[in-house]
């Protein structure tokens, strides 16, 4: 009697890569080294799509540059469409029918949302987020990640109401709404504002130089050197049905979980799933005297914020790298050892 085996193949796990903006690229550059490695490291085949940017060329530059020293693959493709027609050439579909990297840059959000989604650029991305390949966004690039993105919006801690809007995303993460350089910009009450008036979506802000990594849509652990916050008002108490336009909210009874890197979470679920503490306060640095957390320095506050336009910073040949700094042993915690972060 003879028998017969058929090879099984393993799917590869849907990946996306939601970055705040404002990531190192010139230092150890964390967050850009995991997309690379997600990507295939020397056998990637990356794509740069920096259609949200108003500096193309030098926004291209900039992460050739970046993606080139950390060692990707070295035919890096463009995916530019320039408007909504672009978007339907099949010169730019072909090339992302062959990436195993899609890199989204930030800029204009409305931009994103025009030229890209519902076309057959914004399908061919759908479609290699499908296959396995890793999906990554800075900034609006991040933003446009959802089904619903924040196109417009004031920035702030009290939460008011009718105090953003709302467009469509590429839908690649469902029932989550992203934000991003949340802490650095204070956009806490507008993203508290959007889950008070639908319960249903999680909100996720992201902080500069800091990621979340989410495989199969909900499977979260996070790198970089901020936190994600998760913002969860499904069982809170709002007067958004009653509210006056601009008005501060009430919100009650909504939870709040601050993610630092080191921490996995479910996003279907809803909870923390582990958490390996990095002892940032810990680690040591020798160099300008200046701050730095455990991925880089910490940018001058006085100093003018390269992040508030899309043109990335020339970079110097002088400027000193970043030394390295040396963490403490890493520390297991156990998700039921722990009460809240």
């Amino acid at each position: 009697m003879s028998s017969s085996t058929t090879p099984q193949t393993t799917a590869r796990p849907r990946t996306l890569l939601i970055i705040g903006g404002a990531e190192d690229k010139i230092g150890r550059s964390v967050v850009l080294k995991r997309f690379v490695r997600l990507a295939g490291g020397r056998q990637s085949r990356i794509v740069l799509v920096p259609t949200a940017s108003s500096f193309v060329d030098e926004v291209v530059e900039a992460y050739t540059s970046v993606f080139t020293r950390l060692r990707a693959g070295s035919d890096l493709e463009v995916v530019h469409a320039a408007s909504r027609a672009a978007a339907h050439d099949p010169q730019l579909v072909e090339r992302l029918d062959h990436a195993t990297g899609v890199f989204i840059t930030g800029g204009s959000q409305l931009k994103l949302s025009q030229y890209l989604v519902g076309t057959p650029v914004g399908d061919a991305i759908h479609a290699a987020y499908q296959r396995g390949a890793v999906i990554a966004g800075t900034s609006a690039g991040a933003s446009v990640m959802s089904r619903f993105m924040i196109s417009l919006g004031e920035e702030g801690l009290t939460p008011r109401q009718r105090s953003s809007q709302l467009t469509a995303g590429l839908g690649l993460l469902e029932n989550v709404i992203v934000d991003q350089h949340f802490d650095q910009r204070g956009r806490y009450g507008r993203l508290l504002s959007l889950v008070a008036n639908s319960p249903n979506l999680l909100g996720m802000g992201i902080d500069e130089n800091t990621a979340t990594e989410i495989r199969d849509e909900h499977v979260l652990t996070i790198i970089g050197a901020g936190s994600v916050f998760i913002l969860d008002a499904r069982s809170a108490v709002t007067d958004a049905p009653d509210a006056r336009r601009g008005a501060p909210l009430l919100v009650s009874g909504a939870v709040v979980h601050s993610l630092p890197t080191g921490a996995s979470f479910d996003l279907r679920e809803v909870r923390l799933t582990g958490f390996v503490e990095r002892h940032p306060d810990l680690e040591v640095a020798v160099g300008s005297g200046r701050d730095r957390g455990p991925d880089g320095p910490t940018p001058d506050p006085s100093a003018p914020d390269p992040s508030l336009s899309d043109r990335p910073p020339p970079a110097s040949p002088t400027a000193a790298r970043p030394t390295e700094p040396v963490p403490a042993p890493p520390t297991q915690l156990a998700p039921g050892g722990l009460r809240g972060r």
